[in-house]
């Protein structure tokens, strides 16, 4: 044999040794993840929520985290890290270490904030990555009894007779709450000033004490307001009227076309937690979600599950953060 043959034979044998390693590396580490997700969790689950309690994000994360506490036999715990819109608790689970311990549950206002906060620590859409939307829940439009608005048209040609006189809430800078409102006031062609606070529960009692003037509040935090009397409702935000108002207009029924917008609550996680986690994680809150208990929980607070597989969410959180740019700069909203 001469030596290019001789090298010639070196070389493919070099390559078989090579590609033998190669494919005993990546069948270990398929067993190695599968065994972690086997394994997993072994110790407690932590829910970053980027509101108050008593928010709505706050309170689906509460009902989904005792459900998975059951499931797992491990405890899931709340960590409520409210302000910046949610990017300081976005941004502390997108650093955090990706071993399925460490996750997000936020808002929709989780797409609104790419538009509003150019210099954020983290990249929306590649260092999160979305398991499932827990529940779609609605905004009612709610008011002071003693601000006297007798409906949406009433409340708009007061806002339009005195533009500069007016405020309405939210729960903080691009929340959902924020973004429903800035539809609205879009749609309608008014102008109001915005006063951020850093969750729900702060924004109902100064709408309730009548410093503000409206505020889109999640229904599950409002609901039991407005049945005591301390709430007026004008309308609901959602493209349906809800259930538990029956006899609320929703605001383009009220007069104000385009002005519809659906508050999502969902889960997200580290974008490198293995996909066996992501996986397991993902089956066992969808079977929590289309259980008919669930359900029936989630439908005395006003909402509803919304299941979904990783790959539809993240596509929808792609589609939101698109769309929702666009209102943003229609709007002219900026971080405070």
């Amino acid at each position: 044999m001469n030596s290019q043959a001789r090298t010639e034979t070196q070389a493919r044998s070099l390559k078989k040794s090579f590609l033998k390693v190669a494919l005993v590396s990546m069948l270990w580490g398929a067993v190695s993840m599968a065994a972690m997700a086997q394994d997993w969790p072994k110790q407690s689950i932590k829910f970053v929520v980027p509101f108050t309690a008593g928010s709505g994000t706050d309170i689906v994360a509460r009902a989904v985290a005792e459900k998975l506490t059951s499931a797992l036999g491990q405890p899931v715990v709340i960590e409520n890290k409210p302000g910046a819109g949610g990017t300081i608790a976005a941004n502390q689970v997108a650093k955090a270490n990706p071993d399925g311990y460490t996750l997000l549950v936020h808002s929709s206002g989780h797409v609104v904030n790419p538009a509003i906060y150019p210099n954020l620590p983290y990249d929306t859409l590649n260092d999160l990555v979305g398991i499932t939307p827990l529940a779609s829940l609605p905004n009612v439009m709610v008011v002071s009894p003693s601000k006297g608005y007798k409906d949406v048209k009433d409340l708009i040609a007061k806002v339009k007779a005195k533009p500069d006189a007016f405020n309405y809430a939210s729960a903080g800078t691009g929340s959902a709450t924020h973004i429903n409102a800035e539809k609205f006031r879009v749609a309608a062609g008014i102008t109001a000033t915005h006063i951020p606070f850093k969750g729900t529960p702060e924004a109902l009692t100064e709408t309730i004490s009548g410093r503000i003037d409206w505020f889109f509040a999640p229904i599950v935090s409002a609901l039991p307001l407005i049945k005591d009397g301390k709430l007026q409702v004008l309308a609901v935000g959602t493209p349906k009227r809800s259930d538990d108002l029956p006899n609320t207009p929703t605001t383009v029924e009220a007069g104000v076309p385009g002005s519809e917008y659906t508050f999502w609550v969902g889960m997200l996680a580290p974008s490198k937690t293995p996909k066996p986690v992501l996986d397991k994680l993902h089956a066992e809150v969808v079977k929590i979600l289309n259980s008919a208990e669930f359900k029936t929980r989630l439908d005395n607070i006003g909402a509803a599950p919304m299941p979904m597989s990783s790959s539809a969410f993240n596509g929808f959180i792609k589609s939101e953060t698109d769309t929702i740019a666009k209102l943003v700069q229609a709007a002219g909203i900026k971080a405070n």
